[in-house]
């Protein structure tokens, strides 16, 4: 899908309208001048949701803070 190209001055005239497109269609557009791209309006996807890392524990140890190494601190 090619991404539609308007003057800056159209976009101007017609800014709200051109957004609310972007946004229903989800067809990105380059606003440019004198020919050349400038800024580009593309649509915001909707967040997948909340991440979580509920679930991803597989293995907890009761000391999950020991290495099972000994040693003597004093020496």
């Amino acid at each position: 899908m090619k991404d539609r190209a308007i003057p800056a001055a159209k976009f101007k005239d017609a800014c709200l309208r051109l957004i609310d497109e972007v946004s229903k269609h989800g067809m990105p557009l380059t606003v440019t001048k004198r020919g050349r791209p400038v800024v580009r309006v593309v649509p915001v996807r909707a967040a997948e949701g909340p991440r979580t890392l509920l679930g991803t524990i597989v293995h907890e140890d009761e000391d999950i803070f020991s290495t099972g190494e000994v040693w003597d601190a004093d020496r």
